[in-house]
């Protein structure tokens, strides 16, 4: 059970956390989480270049090992990356030793502070711990591209319906995610191009 934009309960309980950016500006956030994979992460930087738009990735650090050339790519060409813990760990199913050890094991291979739960789940006390070292970025847009139930086109129409200014947006770089990030990314960029937005990192 997901929702597409986050309830508000979650916002004031959490209000450490980066939830969305200024809405002050027609400026977006694309993000994506769980790579790099080869099956979709290139396609993702393909359809970024294509658009000449930027995004930030939230990369577990074991396919960053697995797959570096990719990682390498996503620097080179002007991305944002982020720490996704190195083995996609649940911050509710986690001891908050064995969370933070495994964070700073991620940690090693990236440049940066930004960080996003796995599942956006992690405890209070967690947060805790990790507030003065890492921004914690949640997001204002989920895309649902994880959701093998649903249709590209509803993926997109998630997206559309609910991206505001400041809106930061998530999509996964996954195995389950592909067929859905295939059809709803390009048209998403292309349409928020039309609208006069710009794409910016995090």
């Amino acid at each position: 059970m997901y929702t597409v934009r986050p309830p508000l309960f979650l916002k004031l309980f959490y209000p450490r956390l980066i939830w969305r950016k200024s809405n002050k500006e027609k400026i977006l956030h694309l993000t994506f989480d769980d790579g790099p994979i080869p099956e979709i992460t290139p396609f993702i930087l393909d359809t970024l270049k294509e658009f000449d738009v930027k995004g930030t990735f939230f990369c577990v650090g074991e396919n960053v090992t697995k797959h570096p050339e990719i990682f390498k790519r996503c620097l080179d060409e002007g991305h944002s990356v982020g720490n996704h813990t190195f083995n996609h760990l649940n911050g509710f199913k986690t001891s908050n030793e064995d969370y933070l050890v495994n964070i700073q094991r991620c940690q090693e291979l990236l440049p940066g502070n930004l960080f996003r739960p796995p599942y956006g789940r992690i405890k209070p006390s967690q947060v805790k711990r990790l507030a003065g070292t890492h921004q914690i970025i949640m997001w204002d847009v989920l895309s649902g591209d994880f959701d093998v139930h649903i249709s590209g086109e509803k993926c997109l129409n998630n997206v559309i319906r609910y991206t505001r200014n400041g809106s930061i947006i998530v999509f996964h770089d996954n195995i389950k995610a592909i067929p859905r990030v295939k059809y709803a990314l390009p048209r998403t960029i292309e349409y928020f191009l039309k609208q006069g937005y710009q794409f910016d990192v995090l």
